[in-house]
């Protein structure tokens, strides 16, 4: 290792293939981890913020570093290198994983490395394989031809990494390349059309018309890379959920129906935790007028217990995962389920519904709509309204200036559809038009 390499890794964060420790307390622990995953870099002497505080290098105490190693079971072998004052361990991938480390099991999950029981390791292992898609070498990817530029950049960027190394070089110290070809993971990151290598590594948004999911009124494939994919979904499903006023001391504010954040948070799940090998599933976002709904292939992670469920993290894309956390896509490693149920509970909104089997992973985030005028008009009224009528009324309750043309585009339906509907609810006399068509507003009664 050089400076200039030295400098780029003191710049990056801690990562899945990277680990920072002012001092070699719980060292062992950490080679470990890397050992059972992908490999990496310990770098001994510096800060969890990347700065120089530097170790005593003596000829004893790098003995004692790599006998640590030389003591797991099995026995493990590390490199070690000097430079300002920082002892640099390269970490080899293990060849015959699992390993443990006085009598305990780690695994890297993202920027942490996590203690699993013996049994948990050797199923992830064993069930999973142990090479992991996302770390498999991809020959059909042409780094030239393939390789998306804007994609990268923007990485580059969203990761605050400096551009002082050659693309080759960045695409190593990321542990993407392997024999001169890119990984898996890092052709959905890279890749123009991710169509192209995996059929099904795309994100589809469908949006129905009710709440059966029969009636298809509008549906997108997204197909880039990942992180546009990622984006453009998350756009698809804010554009087709209503906003929220809040009612505050100052000016109103708006606010979408369900929490973006926790919306995000199940997205990126899905496409980080999905499994890649099944080839006939893709993630599906479907929103219908009670739900949205996030679903993808690949249930739990083998090796984690249902009752473990919220608890424990664990991904059958470690090198992915970490990558998204890189772009701060992620949080804090493992607790994404605690968090999207805070974020719903602090809107007053249901919790998110989990569900999942061997094959297939869904959230389900139950929309503000239903619940009110479930219990609100049709109730109260004794009126049995559709669901189209509903819409209508919580839309005029959010804007009371709205348009016909404005509502049929929100709802997906005709502006003669909208009409009829308007004019059955005003028969129920459940909303009335104050003013002229021009310059009046709706008045819903409630």
């Amino acid at each position: 290792m050089n400076k200039k390499e030295l400098d780029f890794l003191l710049k990056e964060r801690e990562g899945y293939n990277l680990e920072f420790k002012e001092t070699d307390s719980n060292l062992a622990k950490e080679i470990c981890a890397l050992a059972n995953a992908n490999g990496g870099k310990v770098l001994l002497g510096v800060t969890d913020e990347g700065k120089i505080k530097g170790v005593n290098i003596t000829n004893k105490f790098k003995s004692q570093i790599t006998d640590l190693a030389r003591n797991f079971d099995p026995k493990f072998q590390v490199t070690l290198e000097e430079i300002d004052k920082i002892l640099v361990v390269n970490v080899p991938e293990g060849k015959n994983k699992p390993y443990s480390a006085n009598g305990k099991f780690h695994l890297r999950i993202g920027p942490n490395s996590q203690q699993l029981s013996r049994d948990e390791i050797r199923e992830f292992f064993l069930k999973e394989g142990l090479i992991l898609w996302d770390e498999k070498e991809n020959k059909d990817f042409d780094l030239e031809k393939d390789f998306n530029k804007e994609a990268f950049n923007n990485f580059v960027q969203k990761s605050n990494m400096t551009k002082v190394l050659s693309k080759k070089e960045l695409l190593q110290n990321l542990s993407l390349l392997k024999n001169n070809h890119l990984k898996n993971a890092g052709v959905l990151l890279f890749s123009k059309d991710v169509q192209k290598f995996f059929l099904k590594g795309i994100i589809t948004c469908v949006l129905y018309e009710g709440t059966d999911k029969v009636n298809i009124i509008d549906k997108k494939d997204f197909t880039k890379d990942l992180y546009s994919n990622y984006s453009d979904a998350i756009n698809y499903i804010k554009s087709k959920l209503n906003t929220r006023i809040i009612i505050t001391g100052g000016p109103h504010q708006k606010k979408l129906e369900l929490p973006e954040k926790a919306l995000r948070e199940a997205l990126v799940n899905a496409i980080g935790h999905r499994d890649y090998n099944v080839r006939g599933a893709k993630v599906l976002v479907e929103i219908s007028l009670d739900k949205v709904e996030i679903t993808n292939p690949g249930g739990l992670v083998k090796g984690l217990k249902k009752e473990d469920f919220g608890k424990k993290s664990l991904s059958r894309n470690n090198l992915l995962f970490g990558l998204l956390q890189r772009i701060d896509l992620v949080e804090d490693i493992g607790s994404g389920i605690k968090r999207m149920r805070k974020l719903m509970k602090a809107d007053g909104l249901e919790e998110p519904i989990f569900e999942f089997s061997r094959d297939w992973f869904s959230v389900s985030f139950k929309r503000p709509l239903l619940q009110k005028l479930g219990k609100g008009w049709g109730d109260r009224l004794g009126e049995k309204l559709g669901d189209n009528q509903k819409k209508i009324i919580e839309l005029m309750e959010e804007d009371k200036y709205i348009s016909i043309s404005q509502i049929a585009e929100k709802i997906g339906i005709s502006t003669t559809a909208v009409e009829n509907n308007i004019a059955k609810l005003k028969e129920k006399g459940l909303i009335q038009r104050v003013g002229s068509a021009k310059a009046g507003y709706w008045y819903a009664k409630a």
